[in-house]
């Protein structure tokens, strides 16, 4: 095993995932030192940024050998796609997240759930297209609301929920005929609409070896009540009592085991995370998708909150040896509120100056995501999602008040957020 203070670690991406997988580094006994690529205004107050894109898969390799990188830490999903990890492989560089063929898992739906119905994991019923006039004319017969998914890598935004016929037509010509998501828009999936609550369900995964993330739940939508377009995520909270320990058990029993297992019996070797996106029914949990790495912004909360050291589990799972790690999760919540640029996740500002008027304190966090810094060291917004502000206490009020709070604390002109991180589960434990 890996000694104390031994690892030269490089974090791909730029992110408030990445900033939290930083932050983590830092902590770590086992980090000798860390950089990023191509971080942001937050992480770069933290360590040394490099300018690579996340896309230069070449750059990136360049880079690890030109620092003498031990263990490389991929954040997004692109660069998992277009085989960063298989590249690092030949240079014997150890990386945390799946190969190429691992990575399909979330770079295309249609894989993904062709493999769900393969293995009869519970899932929505869905039909590929890869031409419009067949779309459209399946929505005649179709019930809505439906789900019109592109099948590639959207960031996050690739899925419509439509509630008519005419919704699900403009989606489908959105998506394949105006390109909205690009190529990522060739083929699309019709899914059936699953109701419920939606939680995340994070696993660690190195072959047929995994564990399981404390539970936590995302809040998509832009809008207070779930209103509003998809997003990549507005706010999360952990531990998600929509899952209980019966809830749990069904989970792992009957989707988590059996995708781990199926994903091995296709030829992968898979090491990263396998993050499922769940929607628990009337008629139990069923897979809404597949990610390949860390949801941002569940990870804001899900690594604050870990016992176990971060660097620990990912070199772990990343070198075969997960099954040597015992998880711990530290007592109580964790919350954590994205601020955004007013606009998103349509069109928005850049360039905005941030001020923050006070640190963060015991057990909060302030995760940079879209952000960077200028010479003179003032931050300006370079994004959407510009901050996610987290805070860890005993109930998950108290960490909610906590985060609003600290939130106050940071301001640029055009900052929104939603007002009802974690409403839902205390209006059920209220």
């Amino acid at each position: 095993m890996t000694k104390d203070n031994e690892l030269n670690v490089l974090v791909v991406g730029s992110g408030g995932r990445e900033h939290t997988l930083v932050k983590s580094c830092i902590a770590s006994p086992m980090v000798k030192r860390v950089i990023a690529a191509p971080g942001n205004g937050g992480i770069a107050q933290d360590c040394a940024c490099f300018s690579t894109s996340p896309e230069d898969i070449p750059g990136l390799v360049a880079l690890a050998q030109s620092e003498q990188i031990d263990f490389v830490i991929v954040g997004p999903e692109v660069p998992l796609s277009l085989g960063l990890v298989d590249e690092l492989e030949k240079y014997n560089i150890v990386a945390f997240g799946p190969k190429a063929d691992g990575a399909r898992l979330e770079a295309s739906k249609i894989f993904t759930k062709e493999l769900l119905l393969k293995y009869k994991i519970p899932t929505g019923a869905a039909t590929p297209f890869d031409q419009v006039e067949p779309a459209l004319n399946y929505l005649q017969t179709a019930a809505f609301p439906i789900v019109i998914k592109a099948d590639g890598l959207a960031a996050g935004k690739g899925v419509i929920i439509a509630a008519s016929l005419r919704e699900a037509e403009e989606a489908i010509r959105s998506i394949m005929e105006t390109r909205t998501f690009g190529d990522s828009g060739s083929q699309i999936l019709i899914e059936e609409c699953l109701a419920g609550e939606e939680t995340s369900f994070h696993l660690v995964v190195s072959g047929r070896d995994f564990v399981i993330l404390p539970t936590s739940q995302d809040h998509k939508r832009i809008g207070d009540n779930d209103t509003g377009p998809n997003t990549g995520g507005m706010g999360a909270y952990s531990p998600a009592e929509l899952v209980d320990e019966d809830l749990l058990q069904i989970i792992t029993e009957t989707i988590a085991k059996p995708s781990v297992e199926a994903i091995a019996d296709e030829g992968i070797d898979f090491r990263g995370v396998l993050y499922i996106g769940l929607m628990v029914t009337k008629d139990g949990p069923k897979v809404i998708e597949f990610n390949t790495r860390f949801g941002d912004p569940e990870t804001q909360v899900l690594l604050p909150r870990l016992a176990t050291d971060p660097v620990k589990l990912m070199h772990s799972a990343a070198t075969g040896v997960l099954s040597s790690i015992n998880l711990a999760a530290k007592p109580g919540y964790a919350l954590c509120i994205v601020l955004a640029s007013q606009g998103y996740p349509l069109s928005y500002p850049k360039g905005e100056t941030v001020t923050i008027t006070a640190p963060p304190g015991p057990n909060e966090f302030i995760f940079h995501a879209g952000t960077k810094q200028e010479e003179d060291g003032s931050i300006l917004t370079n994004g959407g999602r510009v901050f996610g502000i987290t805070a860890l206490a005993s109930s998950l009020e108290e960490a909610a008040q906590k985060a609003y709070a600290l939130a106050e604390k940071v301001s640029f002109p055009s900052k929104y957020l939603r007002s009802d991180i974690g409403a839902k589960q205390l209006k059920r434990i209220s």
